[in-house]
């Protein structure tokens, strides 16, 4: 009986397990659950222009201090940056495929388009292409982002070209971008969090 009693519990245990390592990790936390820090977090995000604590906001809130000063790291690059939204949102395209981070495609490959980036480009991004038939300043964020990501750094030649079409303050938020967006793919996929399951993806998660 003990040993039948040991085998089931064992048994338990594994499936446990597995369904942890199948779905997300950090499941949503309810608002009335929440410390009144991970609180005071989410009611300042919720009342910005993101709306909700998706993506990984929910995952943050388990280090509400972390949580907050990413979250206003993320609301300039993405909503005050200099860059114009059609290039910032390619470079967050580029960064969600470097990532294999499906749920941040998922997002941003909408807001991408209404941007007005090209689809044959966003197409190209998604099967990690270098796309054809750029514009001079998607072409720029394409090199750098690319060198950037690859290389760990710039060449001069791309760095003067980004001088001269965005200037120091958009050279600083181009980087920015890329590492917020690195530190949001991270998350999302350490976290397990995943697109709807009917969505259409151009490739596989990361990490799975």
């Amino acid at each position: 009986m003990k040993t039948v009693l040991r085998v089931s519990a064992i048994s338990m245990l594994l499936a446990g397990s597995a369904l942890a390592l199948t779905g997300e990790r950090m499941p949503e936390i309810a608002l009335d659950k929440m410390s009144a820090a991970q609180r005071s977090v989410a009611d300042v995000i919720m009342s910005g222009p993101r709306k909700s604590i998706g993506g990984p906001f929910n995952a943050w809130l388990r280090s509400p201090e972390l949580a907050d000063r990413l979250q206003k790291v993320g609301e300039y690059v993405r909503f005050n940056t200099s860059l114009d939204k059609r290039i910032n949102e390619m470079a967050i395209l580029m960064t969600a495929q470097a990532w294999g981070s499906q749920y941040e495609w998922y997002a941003h490959e909408p807001l991408a388009l209404k941007a007005g980036l090209d689809p044959a480009i966003v197409a190209a991004i998604g099967a990690g292409r270098k796309p054809d038939n750029m514009k001079d300043d998607e072409a720029i964020v394409w090199e750098f982002t690319t060198q950037l990501r690859r290389d760990h750094g710039v060449d001069d030649a791309i760095y003067a070209s980004a001088l001269e079409k965005f200037g120091e303050n958009g050279i600083i938020d181009l980087i920015a971008v890329n590492g917020y967006y690195d530190v949001v793919s991270m998350t999302l996929n350490v976290a397990h969090v995943k697109p709807p399951a009917d969505a259409q993806l151009p490739f596989q998660q990361a990490g799975r």
